[in-house]
């Protein structure tokens, strides 16, 4: 643990993720990273030589996973908050991923730039909610990892951006910002692909997982959807557990 400032303590966990293959501190209380970041970690399929960056990294539980899952691709982290970005770096050397994984803070909804070529493929778990009046205040911990104050079409902005043409844009979301999300990426990027994520077989999808292409002009394609849990079972349904385990991936076509 560690005082920020005079009067708070901020206590840390230092948990496994990816079957154990990854180690990840971050803070007790607050956003922690859960499911939504190790199913965007999975939709990661760079090859050789990618580079591939993340916008809003937060502790890096993403960044990390998808690079375990892509040892030959570049990755780079951009995150605005100064300690989670600091935690990020912490978690990025505990992994021995320096060599291949940078983290930088800069403000997606300013549009800083980066510096460099554009990368192959961009991955983004933006902030679920962007109206203040939609969402009960969280924790403060929380309020930069579920408020976009900015709005979702900053971080669609940003994404398409920072990648070639040609390149993927591959976002997980709200299933009820599928609209927004093809409309905010159809200005530049097509090709779409929409993979529909469902807590139980028989309850409507609460998250849907989006790829673009940078230039893209083939049809939209609805994947199949990815199940969580079935009832009376275990926690996760296999698919999804060998997913979070870094046994599987969810492919593109």
């Amino acid at each position: 643990m560690y005082e920020s400032g005079a009067t708070v303590t901020v206590t840390f966990t230092d948990d496994r993720i990816l079957g154990g293959r990854i180690r990840l501190r971050q803070p007790a209380k607050g956003y922690r990273a859960g499911v939504d970041a190790a199913l965007l970690a999975a939709a990661c399929d760079a090859g050789d030589g990618a580079r591939v960056i993340e916008a809003g990294c937060g502790v890096g539980a993403a960044l990390l996973a998808a690079a375990a899952r892509c040892p030959g691709a570049q990755f780079c982290g951009v995150e605005r908050d100064a300690e989670a970005a600091a935690l990020a770096r912490h978690n990025v050397a505990a992994n021995h991923l320096s060599a291949r994984v940078r983290v930088l803070e800069a403000d997606i909804g300013a549009g800083e730039a980066l510096d460099g070529a554009p990368f192959d493929a961009a991955l983004c778990n933006p902030p679920f909610f962007d109206d203040p009046q939609a969402l009960r205040a969280p924790h403060p911990a929380k309020r930069g990892a579920f408020m976009a104050d900015d709005g979702l079409g900053a971080w669609t902005g940003y994404l398409v951006k920072a990648v070639r043409d040609g390149g993927t844009v591959t976002l997980i979301h709200r299933a009820d910002r599928l609209a927004d999300m093809l409309a905010l990426l159809g200005a530049s990027a097509g090709s779409f692909q929409v993979r529909p994520i469902h807590p139980f077989a028989d309850e409507p999808g609460g998250r849907v997982i989006v790829r673009a292409v940078r230039g893209g002009k083939a049809p939209l394609r609805l994947l199949p959807a990815l199940v969580l849990h079935e009832r009376g079972g275990a926690k996760h349904a296999p698919a999804a557990e060998a997913i979070l385990r870094g046994e599987a991936g969810l492919a593109w076509l």
